[in-house]
């Protein structure tokens, strides 16, 4: 996972870190399935050393997803998109693998 990579090399605790999640995207969020089983439970671990987690409500709503499906380290947001420009005002980097 490239958040993994990151936080080996620039060291846990030295960089904040926001994932936002939007579009088809937010599906990975809830836990349906051996393999989004195993990546919620990388996230979990992610979210308890400080990484943020946020799924778009327009994109759940679009996928039909209920956020009360969602882990509760996972913050809903109205719009992605303005959450990532937000963040970028705040002086985060966008970065998308």
């Amino acid at each position: 996972m490239n958040i993994n990579n990151f936080l080996n090399d620039v060291g846990q605790g030295n960089a904040d870190i926001e994932v936002v999640a939007n579009g088809e995207a937010v599906s990975a969020f809830k836990s349906n399935g051996q393999t989004n089983k195993m990546l919620v439970e990388q996230m979990q671990k992610l979210a308890e050393i400080g990484v943020n987690f946020v799924a778009c409500q327009n994109a759940l709503k679009a996928q039909s997803i209920a956020k009360e499906s969602l882990p509760e380290f996972v913050t809903v947001v109205p719009a992605g998109i303005t959450e990532i420009a937000r963040k970028q005002t705040e002086g985060f980097a966008y970065i998308k693998p």
